[in-house]
């Protein structure tokens, strides 16, 4: 499922031609879908979550909790998997946050909400990511 370093695009053009329009808006513009209209907001099914872009595994489902906001939310992400950027965008300080290996936009992460007891949410794009369903 995920591609192999040789596999990845390099140039956007490369990622444009492999990715769906919308998918390249968000993934590699940094845009946002509309909220409660992702596929997998209320999804509950066990498995991990991959990069729709380059297929890293990014979140794992029990990590998913509902944070009623319209994107899926998990309070922690695979050791590594994700980096974090500061976002001074839209008159707020945000932190952006990406997929490690080809640095597409996955959403955005918040602290001190106290969603959790990790009391961190991952608000992910579900159009940045595709399931992996658990097997058996």
């Amino acid at each position: 499922m995920s591609l192999s370093e040789s596999e990845l695009p390099r140039t956007e053009d490369e990622w444009r031609v492999r990715l769906s329009p919308e998918e390249f808006r968000v993934l590699r513009e940094a845009g946002t879908e509309p909220p409660w209209t992702g596929e997998y907001v209320d999804t509950k099914t066990p498995g991990v979550y991959h990069c729709r872009a380059c297929g890293a595994e990014l979140f794992r489902s029990e990590d998913k909790f509902d944070s009623h906001c319209g994107w899926p939310s998990f309070d922690d992400a695979i050791p590594g998997a994700v980096k974090e950027i500061p976002d001074n965008t839209l008159g707020m300080r945000r932190t952006e946050i990406r997929c490690a290996r080809c640095d597409s936009h996955l959403g955005h992460v918040f602290e001190g909400e106290g969603f959790t007891p990790k009391d961190t949410r991952h608000c992910v794009n579900s159009i940045s990511v595709r399931l992996e369903p658990k097997q058996g």
